[in-house]
């Protein structure tokens, strides 16, 4: 990936990610295609808006269909049938959303399946490994979300432990030697300082782009 800086105002800035399947204008609106298709349109009707990436989820992808049936197909954009870039989530997401159907540990986290209640592990390896036979323009470091609300102490633990899977998912990235590009995601809950720790220790990690975390 490759981003060329066009404007600026003040603080807001007008630029192009530029990837092997298309270019991206910024600021961009990403449909969510979360199971491989963006619900009610077909990736002809996506295009025609204008949309230029869409997103897709890790987890989710894993579950249904599958990745061993998005690789018969080739990767996530000929099993949709889309050819511009596409990010995916890298499961983080889930760790906080499925909060009544996982268990985190420092090696990853153990879901029960939405689907089946069947048990899965996710890791920063594992997302790594998802994402890369999904063909993702866009790679998404695996994370823990941080709960709203969460005191200082509860942020600064959570955000922690998502610095060590940063870069656990780097090394992972490079040992698939994945060339497409991986993001880091700052967190640090509503904690100014916790963020800016987030952030410098990212830079310093070294990824393609920074996401903002919730």
């Amino acid at each position: 990936m490759k981003f060329e800086l066009k404007n600026t105002d003040q603080n807001a800035r007008r630029g192009k990610m530029m990837f092997d399947r298309g270019e991206v204008q910024t600021p961009a609106f990403m449909p969510v295609g979360t199971y491989g298709t963006v619900k009610a349109m077909t990736p002809e009707e996506v295009s025609e808006i204008g949309a230029q990436i869409i997103l897709g989820n890790t987890f989710h992808l894993a579950i249904t269909p599958g990745t061993e049936v998005v690789k018969a197909h080739g990767d996530l954009h000929d099993f949709m049938h889309w050819q511009g870039p596409i990010l995916t989530d890298s499961g983080g997401f889930q760790v906080f959303s499925l909060g009544d159907m996982r268990k985190i540990s420092e090696k990853g986290v153990d879901f029960q399946s939405p689907k089946d209640g069947s048990k899965i592990f996710m890791g920063p390896e594992e997302s790594m490994q998802i994402q890369k036979d999904l063909g993702a323009d866009i790679v998404m470091i695996f994370d823990e979300c941080t709960p709203y609300p969460a005191d200082k102490a509860m942020a600064d633990q959570s955000m922690q432990l998502s610095l060590r899977w940063a870069k656990r998912s780097k090394e992972e990235h490079q040992r698939l030697n994945n060339k497409n590009a991986l993001f880091g995601i700052v967190q640090g809950g509503m904690h100014e300082d916790l963020r800016g720790e987030s952030a410098q220790t990212l830079i310093d990690i070294g990824f393609d782009g920074f996401a903002i975390g919730g």
